[in-house]
């Protein structure tokens, strides 16, 4: 399944121009990331997930565009 399809923790589900397109970067230590960009100011749509296809979260840029950071499992 692809992550754009699947629901976030608070249940919504993504829709055009909320979640179908996005970036998807990945990182070896996603806290740490993630604590980094909180510090900065970056907007969160989520908390950090644990899937079985690694972690992840959704940001934001300063547009509004949707942003996947990625942990691969280990």
């Amino acid at each position: 399944m692809a992550s754009a399809s699947e629901p976030m923790l608070d249940g919504a589900i993504p829709g055009p121009g909320g979640g179908w397109n996005r970036f998807i970067l990945e990182f070896d230590d996603l806290e740490s990331v993630v604590a980094r960009l909180k510090a900065d100011g970056v907007v969160f749509r989520n908390d950090i997930m644990d899937t079985p296809y690694g972690k992840r979260v959704i940001c934001e840029d300063p547009s509004g565009n949707v942003i996947e950071l990625r942990q691969p499992p280990a």
